[in-house]
């Protein structure tokens, strides 16, 4: 094991990870009630990523707690304005998601996206 002992970075890249997380008590919908839910919800997500606030979504597998449906990192400043951007999501106001915000910090430059 190294003994090296790592410089801390200067500057950060700020994000904004926003879980999404299954509802306490979800709506129950037909399958087609759930795949109209579904596209609005992608539509949501491509909507918020083509006006620059989402960086990348995408959903989780073979997590650990079942609840966790999602990841999202937003770069919009504040847990706020991300909490209220995901809270706009069909998918959240349909009681299907819940959101749970928090900043994550990287060493400036060692995350990149693709643009819109």
């Amino acid at each position: 094991m190294s003994e090296e002992l790592a410089d801390e970075p200067l500057e950060f890249d700020e994000f904004e990870l926003v879980l999404l997380v299954s509802g306490e008590h979800p709506p129950e919908l037909d399958d087609d009630e759930s795949e109209r839910l579904h596209r609005r919800h992608l539509g949501h997500l491509r909507a918020m990523r083509d006006a620059g606030h989402l960086k990348v979504a995408g959903p989780l597998d073979e997590q650990r707690d079942e609840r966790w449906r999602g990841l999202c990192f937003y770069q919009v400043g504040s847990i706020e304005e991300a909490t209220r951007l995901a809270s706009l999501d069909p998918a959240v106001v349909a009681g299907r998601f819940s959101v749970d915000v928090m900043k994550w910090y990287t060493p400036k430059g060692e995350v990149t996206f693709p643009s819109p």
